[in-house]
């Protein structure tokens, strides 16, 4: 198993158990949206395993956003632990802010080569 969930609120919890590799991303991914798909959630919160996920683990939550993203539903990051901070995803108001924040990508695709 490489995920947990549970509903409340209309609200699709998930919870990625431990840090995704190459061979658990894509079954990672998959189980999210078939999550989303059969509950229908008004939103989804991802639970990391870590503050700095792998970029498998990375990648799984990207394919999920952009999932969610196509059905209007919003998804939000946060890092381990119950009271853990939402991660930003995606453009908003403190997107590229500071130096040291990376730019966020749009459609998957690079900006500045």
């Amino acid at each position: 198993m490489v995920i947990s969930h549970r509903i409340a609120e209309g609200t699709l919890h998930v919870r990625i158990l431990h840090e995704l590799d190459v061979t658990n991303r894509s079954a990672a991914a998959l189980q999210i949206e078939s999550l989303v798909h059969e509950h229908r959630p008004s939103r989804v919160t991802v639970e990391l395993p870590t503050d700095t996920p792998s970029p498998m683990t990375f990648s799984a939550l990207a394919r999920a956003q952009r999932m969610c993203q196509s059905l209007g539903i919003p998804l939000t990051a946060t890092g381990p632990g119950e009271h853990a901070t939402p991660l930003l995803l995606g453009p908003g108001p403190a997107a590229g802010a500071g130096a040291d924040r990376p730019r966020s990508l749009e459609h998957g695709a690079r900006h500045d080569h």
